[in-house]
Formats: C-alpha cells, structure tokens, sequence
C-alpha cells in the first residue's frame, strides 16, 4: 500500500487492545453482535474512533478462537473512566443485554484480556487505511524482551531506523507500541498491513534483504541479536464492522 492510501494521522496517548478468547463459534457469535451492535456504537458515541476488529486467519480450525479490538484513547484518563460510562448508558446495557448478562451456563466468552499500549514517538497516531481492500492482512507482531534495557534498545532502534525502513517498503504499520500493562513484559507490539498472505511473505524477504536493515541489526551498539528472545506474529483480517 502506498503512502498516500492513509488517512491523515490524529494524535493518541494510549491504545487498548482487548482480547477475547472464545471456545465455539455461538460465543464467536454472541461476541460479534455484542461489538458490532453495542460496544463499537457506544465508544462512538462518546467520540472515540477508528476502532479496528480482527480475527485471526487460523480462527474456524483453532481450539481458542479470538478477536482483537484495538481502541485508541486521547489519554489515560479517557480509558479509566469509559466503564463507568458504559455503565450509565442505557442504550449500551440494552444493546449489549443478551451478552453482559449472558447465563453462566451458557456465557459469551472465556476470558477477556486487556493490554496497554504507549505509541512509540516516531509515530504516535493510528496509520489508518481509508479503504477496506479485498483480502488484506493485518500482522500483529510481538516482541518479547528478556530485560527493560534492551527493550529500551529494541525501541530504540525502531524509532531511529526500523520505522524509517518500514516506511520505505511500503509496511505502514497501523501502530507501533510499547505494552505498559499486560501479561507479557517487557513486550513491543506494531502492525503491518499487506494486500495478502503472499504479498505479506514477499515483504518480509525484502525487508531481510534490505542493506539499511542488515546494517542496523548487525551493528554491536543495537544488540539486535539478544534484544528480543520471543516473537509472536498473528495474520489476522478485519471483520466487516471494524471502523478500517
């Protein structure tokens, strides 16, 4: 996708990405309309926008079906007090009834995960596509440090260089993000979009072949090497109420 396919950028001081994990395709079911319904409308309400929801590629065969919805918040403050909000709203609980109060015999989901994200200074704003094209991926990708001081490294080197490379080759990531709550620290996290799985891999053997890249991940002061000791990368594609 080129540069100039993206919307122009609005500020953000934090992401919440919320991760519910589903064992049948009824709570798949019951947690779609929830969304698309009554939670994504509400946040609408109160001005907060371009909410994205995924699946994972691999979600009809897995055992543990997800859905991710990134929100972006104007501040900490905004993120703490939306539950309370939600709780007073009248068209919410109405909207949402068979869902938040959902028989514990039969419940919606499994668990809910929340995680936090502070946007990495090179890039502090939502990169949001304007057009929903046909078969696009979104990559969520993690990256698990086994210290804060090659976390701090590893972003870093985003910041100086990485993105810079990224945006050369045609990634741009919707975000790039450094978890501040979540079960999995110290942990950056970014997200690329291609026009498919192919396309996806043919990327990413640009970017290895790429000379700024091997300059950089090979440089000593980067410590490119133990910086990162875990990678998690999800292919997921947006669902037909996600806002992009």
């Amino acid at each position: 996708m080129s540069q100039g396919s993206y919307s122009k950028p609005t500020n953000n001081s934090i992401f919440q990405i919320r991760l519910y994990h589903l064992k049948d395709n009824n709570q798949v079911s019951m947690t779609d309309n929830f969304l698309k319904n009554a939670y994504l409308p509400a946040l609408h309400r109160y001005g907060i926008k371009n909410i994205g929801v995924f699946k994972p590629i691999s979600n009809d065969t897995a055992s543990d079906k997800l859905i991710y919805v990134l929100i972006p918040f104007t501040s900490l403050d905004q993120w703490m007090k939306i539950n309370e909000r939600l709780n007073s709203d009248a068209t919410f609980k109405s909207a949402g009834e068979s869902f938040l109060h959902a028989d514990a015999k039969s419940p919606a989901f499994v668990r809910l995960e929340s995680i936090l994200l502070q946007p990495f200074s090179g890039q502090t704003f939502l990169n949001i596509p304007k057009s929903k094209d046909t078969g696009r991926v979104f990559e969520l990708r993690s990256y698990e440090s086994p210290t804060w001081h090659l976390a701090d490294k590893k972003r870093a080197m985003f910041n100086k260089d990485e993105m810079n490379i990224f945006r050369r080759l045609g990634f741009n990531p919707v975000f790039y993000a450094e978890v501040i709550s979540g079960s999995h620290m110290p942990n950056l996290m970014y997200m690329p979009i291609f026009k498919s799985v192919e396309d996806r891999n043919a990327q990413w053997k640009v970017f290895g072949n790429d000379p700024k890249w091997k300059e950089i991940s090979t440089d000593p002061f980067n410590e490119n090497n133990v910086s990162v000791n875990h990678i998690d990368s999800i292919l997921m594609h947006s669902t037909d109420y996600s806002d992009y």
